[in-house]
């Protein structure tokens, strides 16, 4: 026994690993300690150490997660009329915009991801917005974005050769090098049927909000940077 060192030691403790004989040394143990006695599902095991047990444990422990994340989204709290009232107030304005805004059940990912807020002082929207350049195949999030920036300022960090990110800038290569009368801003027509997907075409040098205006919004805007010499599947309304 590691905390008397008189007796055979009979238990180990899941935590520490430390031996003890009997329930009083096993209480010793935890007071000195500081140990609650429950194995950490997160220590480190070397390779040379893994077994079969340690691969259903972090099993057991990712499906411990899961279930614990899909009863959070279920808690009371977040179907509280707080929250209810918060959404209300938000389509609501946004209505007084000529914006038809949606919002998703719990649990749906555009709902956990939007961020989308209401300044009733400023009286402007604050967005949540997604960009997605197709021909880089990348992807995207703004947060915070105020409704009366320009879709040109809101893509200069992105595509503009000169006050663009470098990083971005080198990923993002096919845009900063082409014309910006070639970038086209599209924006996909909701509750049209799969088989017959359109594009709103949107002007950069409007703002967001005026963009937006007499669309239908499903929680948050997903903006698509096109260029026009470059062949896509993205068929503008009316073409």
């Amino acid at each position: 026994c590691e905390t008397c060192s008189q007796e055979e030691a009979k238990y180990r403790c899941p935590r520490c690993m430390k031996y003890s004989c009997s329930l009083l040394c096993v209480k010793k143990h935890k007071l000195a300690l500081s140990c609650n006695g429950v194995r950490d599902k997160t220590a480190f095991i070397s390779v040379n150490d893994f077994t079969d047990l340690n691969l259903l444990s972090d099993y057991r422990f990712l499906e411990d997660v899961g279930r614990t994340a899909d009863a959070a989204a279920r808690h009371p709290t977040m179907h509280s009329p707080t929250t209810k009232k918060l959404l209300y107030c938000l389509r609501n304005k946004a209505r007084k915009c000529n914006i038809d805004l949606r919002t998703l059940p719990v649990g749906f990912t555009k709902r956990r991801e939007n961020t989308t807020t209401f300044n009733c002082m400023e009286k402007k929207f604050y967005w949540h917005l997604k960009l997605i350049f197709p021909h880089c195949h990348a992807e995207y999030t703004l947060k915070g974005v105020p409704d009366d920036k320009t879709l040109a300022d809101i893509l200069k960090p992105y595509i503009d050769p000169v006050e663009s990110d470098p990083v971005v800038c080198q990923r993002l290569k096919i845009y900063t090098v082409s014309p910006q009368s070639d970038v086209q801003i599209l924006m996909k027509i909701e509750n049209r049927k799969q088989n017959s997907i359109r594009y709103n075409e949107l002007d950069a040098s409007r703002s967001l909000l005026d963009n937006l205006k007499g669309k239908i919004i499903i929680e948050y805007p997903t903006l698509f940077v096109v260029l026009k010499t470059l062949k896509n599947d993205m068929v503008i309304l009316g073409q």
